[in-house]
């Protein structure tokens, strides 16, 4: 199987957005990575509605275009794993988890590891994979 990294909204809308506080990590994680990113549809719609809101249309349409050419997998999610992901929102819902949130710890468990490029200093430390196993932020690893 590929080494897959999975990838968070915030990881997107670092890479894309110039002036984002963690754009340079994003850029230079993306160089330095081995392996391929994939993400789920839940991230890749809360990406769209960031980057439309915030940076405009061009940057979402290019976001989307990147992964029609293949620059990123996505994550065909089950209708059990749905029912999973509602499980892991109420559990952490004093945090609270949405549901991209949820859908990663699902791929994560999906795919038996949890290597991810984030900017979220706080959930993905918190969230478990299997109820125990920690996420391995490879963005910003000393978080």
């Amino acid at each position: 199987m590929k080494n897959l990294i999975i990838a968070d909204t915030g990881f997107w809308y670092a890479l894309i957005n110039k002036d984002d506080f963690f754009h340079v990590q994003a850029v230079a994680a993306l160089k330095n990575i081995d392996g391929e990113l994939i993400s789920t549809w839940p991230v890749i719609t809360e990406t769209s509605y960031l980057l439309q809101s915030r940076l405009g249309l061009q940057q979402v349409c290019e976001f989307l275009a990147s992964y029609h050419e293949g620059l990123f997998l996505g994550y065909e999610l089950s209708s059990e794993q749905l029912l999973h992901m509602i499980e892991l929102m109420k559990k952490y819902a004093d945090l609270p988890m949405d549901l991209a949130d949820a859908s990663l710890v699902v791929l994560a468990e999906a795919l038996g590891h949890g290597r991810i490029l984030s900017t979220d200093m706080r959930d993905f430390k918190t969230y478990r994979w299997k109820n125990h196993h920690p996420f391995q932020n490879l963005l910003l690893p000393d978080c």
